[in-house]
């Protein structure tokens, strides 16, 4: 290696960065001691932005394009270097290359269930869980804020922290959003625009913008989707006549070959099921439709005998009123079922009749 190589080796004269890994956010170039050539040329392909730090100070901020590095494409670095008063040596300088492009298909999933509100059930435990997608936004707040020093920065460095910051945000746009649950399947995109609208300002502080939030479901607990089942299971057999009728009908085609027995144990529970159907489709329109029959009359029947006839039968009101209007007297002959024979009136209604007062004395 002659001695002009080894001085050329020392300097660098082109700055570019290719990524095949797909979730690299930040690259920092290596240098590996070396300076840059001032004049080199800068690389900096689309979806990419190149940011030069001086002494641990974010200096020019670069956008897609090729560069030569001069005073007139690194004005604040020209400044801190003090390139205006005329500089042509190489220089030391970091330079980080931040990925712009969207990094998607990031998990997110609620570890506990969340506990919400809803029209119909009143209080339920939802789970949820789907994807994400994020691109960088501002690239010197997501270079001071969160990645700092690191050489090599990846998605799986933040992934967890921004799942953490959606579940902690996803509590309370739920509580805010009045759809029942029954109703967010069908609505799962309008409600994924809905949360993403609501959390991404709370990226724009990691210098992130949360472009997309995909939902994938959204569950109840076991036992409230078993219920669920169970309901829906019941409704779907419709009239239950016609469903038992249904299942009669395949019944008596499964025991066309068997015995009497079963023959017999079928046909009690067809009576059965019947029976249920009536009781329960009819019952309450039998109680509705039908009437008692009237009350006996309980009350006893008097025969009275006048000018040697019989008379009657009279009800016991019809009597007190025949008495009260003299039609009959003390000595009126009267029967009524359970006597052996005639007796008088006063014997049988003596207090229905007038008293008379005792003498004045």
């Amino acid at each position: 290696m002659g001695l002009f190589d080894w001085i050329s080796g020392q300097f660098i004269d082109v700055i570019e960065w290719t990524d095949n890994s797909h979730d690299t956010m930040v690259y920092r170039f290596n240098r590996q001691g070396n300076e840059i050539k001032y004049g080199a040329k800068l690389i900096v392909r689309e979806s990419q932005v190149a940011v030069f730090v001086n002494e641990g100070e974010i200096a020019d901020i670069l956008e897609p394009g090729i560069y030569a590095l001069e005073t007139k494409n690194l004005p604040i670095l020209t400044t801190l270097q003090h390139w205006d008063h005329g500089f042509n040596s190489p220089f030391k300088a970091e330079v980080y290359f931040l990925n712009t492009k969207r990094f998607t298909d990031l998990k997110w999933g609620t570890k506990n269930p969340i506990m919400v509100r809803d029209p119909e059930f009143a209080m339920v435990r939802l789970r949820a869980y789907g994807t994400y997608e994020i691109r960088i936004s501002d690239p010197e707040t997501f270079l001071k804020e969160i990645v700092g020093t690191d050489a090599h920065f990846t998605t799986d460095e933040i992934e967890d922290q921004l799942t953490n910051l959606i579940v902690s945000k996803l509590a309370t746009v739920l509580s805010e959003d009045t759809t029942p649950v029954l109703d967010m399947a069908r609505n799962y995109e309008r409600f994924g625009d809905y949360i993403t609208e609501h959390i991404a300002p709370y990226f724009e502080e990691y210098g992130l913008e949360l472009t997309k939030m995909l939902i994938e479901n959204i569950s109840l607990p076991d036992e409230v989707e078993k219920a669920i089942d169970t309901r829906t299971s019941r409704e779907i057999t419709g009239d239950l006549d016609a469903h038992l009728k249904y299942q009669t009908g395949n019944a008596m085609g499964s025991a066309t070959g068997g015995s009497m027995g079963d023959m017999i144990g079928m046909g009690a529970g067809i009576a059965m099921g019947q029976q249920m159907a009536q009781s329960m489709s009819g019952s309450q329109t039998t109680q509705s439709t039908e009437t008692p029959p009237p009350l006996p009359n309980q009350l006893p029947q008097y025969f009275i005998a006048i000018d040697g006839k019989q008379q009657g039968p009279f009800s016991f009101d019809a009597i007190t009123q025949m008495i009260q209007q003299g039609e009959i007297t003390k000595e009126t002959l009267v029967w009524t079922q359970g006597m052996a024979q005639w007796e008088r009136a006063e014997t049988i209604l003596g207090s229905h009749f007038m008293q008379t007062p005792p003498p004045l004395s």
